[in-house]
């Protein structure tokens, strides 16, 4: 009987499908157990704390269970190999052929935020000292120490900040983000409120607090930049068209050279006083208009998850 022998590149390819990996990383307590469980729910398949070293290994052993779907989490668990985690990154997105879709998503929050959420479930954070003298300024000083290990990895990443959404909005994002495959650069439009603190994941941040204010129209304060009325109203106004017209042109100038830079997702965060109307109305149809051209998502800091009776204080 004579045996077909294929060619090393031919047995390569049959053995090496395409695989959608994703990479959650971030500060500890800043929600990666849930970004893992909303992956879970996508059908990915999740490893949490995997070494770094084992990353070739682990992504060569699921291809040859022919996985499409694959989640890890790495962070400051694996501190002793971090400082090589950037380069192995680079070396599978640039491994020959197409068959590995590479992203990362850095979970962000800020200090005070991450000190409080340790506080309350009492856990150690992996980088603070168990004898330490005082223990607030310990965790303090391993939170600042922990950012300036994961600072590399931060620089490519799609950042989320989760110091002010709840665990439900958290899924959503995650979902919405890496649900639909990968496009060759993402927009993500999002409002938030001033009041509240900018998002530590935009990268560009528009203030649109000078803008005319529906919050001091009776009959549009309870309302949102999504309904018409409130609509209608802030597009009958010259300088609100003009900032859509300049954030507009600002993006479409400069976008094209992101993507040349090989950033995966630009975050743009507009935001207003009460982040309700006006940074909701602009984001909404900023979205639209790049729609065509861009993949592009949107959220509202502010109004998603929260009651009319809520928002309705926001000015």
């Amino acid at each position: 009987m004579n045996a077909t022998v294929l060619p090393p590149a031919a047995v390569a390819s049959e053995a090496s499908p395409a695989i959608e990996l994703v990479l959650i990383t971030g500060m500890s307590g800043s929600g990666k157990s849930i970004a893992l469980t909303a992956l879970e729910d996508l059908g990915f398949y999740c490893v949490d704390n995997l070494p770094p070293e084992l990353l070739a290994p682990f992504i060569a052993l699921e291809q040859t269970h022919r996985a499409s779907k694959v989640a890890i989490a790495m962070d400051v668990r694996s501190a002793a190999s971090l400082p090589g985690l950037p380069e192995r990154l680079e070396q599978v997105r640039k491994q020959p052929g197409e068959n590995i879709h590479l992203r990362t998503v850095f979970l962000e929050a800020t200090t005070d935020t991450l000190v409080r959420r340790f506080s309350e479930t009492r856990r150690l954070h992996p980088l603070s000292l168990k004898q330490a003298d005082d223990q607030h300024r310990a965790l303090t000083d391993a939170i600042e120490h922990e950012r300036e290990l994961l600072s590399e990895l931060r620089e490519r990443a799609l950042v989320l900040d989760t110091s002010l959404i709840r665990p439900a909005q958290l899924r959503s994002h995650i979902k919405d983000l890496l649900g639909t495959g990968q496009a060759p650069l993402t927009l993500v439009f999002e409002s938030f409120a001033f009041k509240r603190g900018v998002p530590m994941d935009a990268d560009f941040v528009f203030d649109v607090r000078m803008l005319p204010n529906p919050h001091y129209e009776p009959a549009l304060k309870p309302l949102t930049g999504r309904d018409e009325p409130v609509a209608r109203y802030l597009a009958e106004q010259a300088e609100v068209q003009a900032m859509e017209q300049q954030i507009g042109a600002f993006l479409r100038h400069w976008l094209p050279q992101m993507l040349r830079d090989h950033r995966s997702y630009v975050t743009v965060a507009i935001g207003c006083t009460g982040g309700q109307h006006r940074s909701v109305y602009l984001v909404e149809r900023l979205a639209q208009a790049f729609a065509a051209d861009w993949a592009t998502r949107l959220r509202h800091r502010e109004i998603d998850g929260w009651p009319a009776s809520a928002r309705s204080a926001m000015p």
